[in-house]
């Protein structure tokens, strides 16, 4: 198990260095960089991340993953509070909020390193405090996992003000709720959290202009196939007229369109010149989807199943102490929601989140978190076989 996930993130990996050289030449030129700015920086933090991956799965977890995860969760989350406050030299900004932290000439996105942190908490947490047992009312069920709700309340408003991204906060409500499950919780607890967790989703939206644009770009997309099963009388009175459609929405799709079955050929891609902005990160399965077509997207989607999910739940339920299961089944949430997500947004299902595909899309500080992780997941697995 340990081998087929190792080796399936280096190749996931070694493939994302092919695919950011080939979609980020026209960009870095663009900007005035050298052709290969982008995929040389891939390079290292590819490198930097195998051995990440290595060296943490021969520590010793029992003595490793707690306080490290405690550094991971209290560390980052500090950091995201500073960050508003430092000077744009030292905090980069995108998406209308400081993200990134310089140092030394790198850069790092405290977040991606606080989700981590944030899977370790509820792993350590939830095997203390539930267990699978039924005796429990949805009542005292929902009573127990209140704090939890404030706690994520707390975490995730610091995350959405000081971030601007409601998209991570998404993400892990959804890991959260599944190590909830997971740790003995029922479904109708979840069920009511859940109601709540839309109406509040519903709150934040509408009190953010540019929320409730992305919503309504999304929508202009989506609206036919879904109202295209409901009556017309219905259809016609949520039907967005006149709205122009997403254009970054609108150039994945012809991107997904030219790919075909078999694709145009890495390097032979068109969306990437200057069509869709920045293929090389978030939107990089539009780039692969053309240039590899439908097989290669194919293939990504049964490696990432077949070579990571999969051995993860295995570890999770072979392994004996709760805390190491929990923590297994949070980080595969963490990695197989952050593909659907952006997944999902690419195609136009859901709204584009911002969320960087693992192992695939270019960027160190997400690359260096997930093989951290793995990294652990790995080390857990070696007590499997001890």
């Amino acid at each position: 198990m340990s081998k087929r996930i190792f080796y399936s993130v280096v190749i996931l990996i070694s493939l994302s260095i092919v695919m950011v050289y080939s979609l980020s030449i026209y960009v870095a030129m663009s900007y005035g960089y050298a052709p290969t700015h982008f995929v040389q920086r891939q390079i290292i933090a590819a490198i930097i991340s195998i051995l990440l991956i290595w060296a943490i799965s021969h520590f010793n977890i029992d003595n490793f993953l707690s306080w490290f995860g405690w550094f991971l969760l209290i560390g980052s989350f500090l950091c995201i509070l500073v960050m508003p406050l430092l000077p744009e030299s030292l905090a980069s900004s995108a998406g209308g909020a400081k993200r990134w932290i310089r140092l030394a000439g790198f850069s790092f996105a405290p977040l991606e390193f606080f989700k981590i942190g944030f899977v370790f908490f509820l792993a350590w947490s939830f095997a203390r405090k539930f267990s699978h047992d039924h005796s429990l009312s949805t009542v005292e069920e929902i009573k127990k996992f209140l704090p939890y709700i404030v706690l994520f309340m707390a975490c995730m408003g610091a995350v959405v003000v000081f971030q601007n991204d409601f998209g991570q906060a998404f993400l892990l409500a959804l890991t959260m709720c599944l190590m909830f499950i997971y740790s003995g919780g029922s479904i109708k607890a979840v069920s009511f959290w859940f109601i709540l967790a839309i109406v509040a989703t519903l709150a934040v939206i509408a009190l953010s202009p540019h929320r409730i644009l992305r919503i309504k770009t999304w929508w202009a997309v989506a609206q036919d196939f879904i109202l295209s099963i409901f009556p017309s009388k219905f259809a016609d009175f949520f039907r967005v007229e006149d709205f122009p459609e997403p254009y970054q929405i609108y150039h994945a799709g012809n991107a997904i369109w030219n790919g075909g079955f078999f694709g145009s050929g890495v390097g032979d891609g068109i969306v990437k010149l200057g069509f869709l902005s920045e293929v090389h990160t978030d939107m990089i399965l539009a780039g692969i989807s053309e240039e590899l077509g439908f097989i290669g997207i194919l293939f990504l989607c049964c490696l990432f199943i077949w070579g990571i999910l999969h051995p993860i739940f295995k570890i999770a339920n072979r392994v004996e102490n709760k805390v190491y299961s929990l923590f297994c089944i949070g980080v595969a949430c963490l990695l197989c929601f952050s593909f659907l997500i952006n997944a999902f947004g690419v195609t136009g299902i859901i709204p584009i989140k911002g969320i960087a595909v693992p192992f695939l899309s270019y960027g160190g500080s997400s690359l260096m978190a997930n093989c951290i992780a793995l990294g652990l997941v790995l080390g857990i697995a070696r007590k499997i076989s001890s």
